[in-house]
């Protein structure tokens, strides 16, 4: 068992896709819990295209050791081990619309930069290192369309697009990769998180941060789905939660094919828009414009009530409800912001 699971001594955390902004919030969130005595910290790792972070937390620069690159590349991955990994947080991926449109480097970063992770976990458990809790953000997308009445614990993958084909595969792999001792690995499917940064990410699901931010700002905002449209979504403090608990998380608490589908808030688009309303006045409802394009609606808003049992008894949570979610959405989208 590693330092992250209740032995004694610090451990070193590597978190892939750091610079992104759930990646940003989870690397704030461990050094603030190394410097409150919560979490025990040798070294944090962080592996992405840019080492911008670095610049980010460089009040921490004694304990973060940034790597750029890319994990399609297995020596820059190799360069993340050079020091034995006790957990990996697993984030880095090229999104939904890219990784369509981009066949090759959805393929080589999605997929085989995962297998370079897991390669490198293994090789260092057969080295007589620690096996690592391998956390592994995967999503959703691995159900597909149309999608049943209920979504559960039950329900069969049929992955509707190349990234979701993708992460099915990583997660086999995950579960392949423990079965053979090479990690102690966990796939958590995640919903949407809100609020996503307004840069372009390829991420077709990102007009749902915008409904958050516009009406906030005084901003006028076209809503690509229909009023009664419902889909999943968490904020990203919630989903940093739930990464964190993935990594402490008993093994025997998990399922042997080492896969769940975390709880995440089911509402419409309606019930988004009351809740603006509460939350910055009723001049928010005159801000949303309802234009429902029809491919984007039968991807992200016909997704049907969530009941994920497994992943509650494990210890995860969701939101709660819709008004906390948008408070710490936008908590955490400003101070995203705000950071240097």
């Amino acid at each position: 068992m590693n330092a992250m699971r209740g032995a004694p001594g610090p451990a070193h955390v590597l978190v892939t896709g750091a610079a992104g902004f759930v990646g940003r919030a989870l690397v704030a969130r461990l050094l603030q819990a190394h410097a409150g005595g919560t979490w025990s910290l040798a070294r944090l790792t962080t592996l992405d295209l840019t080492t911008d972070l670095q610049a980010r937390q460089g009040a921490a620069a004694g304990l973060l050791h940034a790597i750029e690159g890319s994990i399609a590349d297995a020596a820059v991955v190799q360069r993340a081990f050079a020091e034995p990994v006790d957990v990996v947080l697993h984030l880095a991926s090229v999104p939904g619309g890219t990784a369509e449109q981009q066949y090759a480097l959805g393929r080589d970063v999605n997929l085989h930069g995962t297998l370079h992770l897991l390669e490198a976990c293994a090789a260092q458990a057969q080295r007589g290192g620690p096996v690592p809790r391998f956390v592994f953000a995967s999503t959703v997308g691995v159900f597909g369309a149309p999608l049943p009445p209920v979504v559960d614990d039950d329900t069969r993958p049929c992955p509707g697009m190349t990234y979701g084909a993708h992460k099915l595969m990583a997660e086999a792999a995950v579960a392949d990769f423990t079965r053979r001792g090479g990690c102690d690995g966990l796939s958590l499917r995640l919903a949407g998180v809100l609020a996503r940064p307004p840069a372009p990410t390829g991420q077709r699901s990102a007009f749902l941060s915008e409904l958050l931010r516009a009406p906030a700002a005084g901003r006028d905002v076209v809503c690509p789905m229909s009023p009664q449209a419902t889909t999943w979504a968490s904020s990203t403090p919630n989903v940093v939660d739930n990464l964190l608990h993935a990594a402490t998380v008993p093994a025997a608490a998990l399922p042997r094919h080492r896969a769940l589908t975390l709880p995440a808030l089911h509402f419409s688009m309606a019930e988004l828009v009351d809740a603006l309303v509460a939350r910055h006045g009723r001049a928010a409802r005159a801000h949303v414009h309802f234009a429902p394009e029809p491919e984007i609606e039968a991807l992200f808003g016909q997704q049907p009530p969530l009941h994920t049992p497994a992943a509650r008894a494990a210890g995860f949570t969701d939101d709660g409800d819709l008004a906390t979610l948008l408070r710490r959405a936008t908590e955490a989208d400003q101070a995203d912001g705000d950071a240097p």
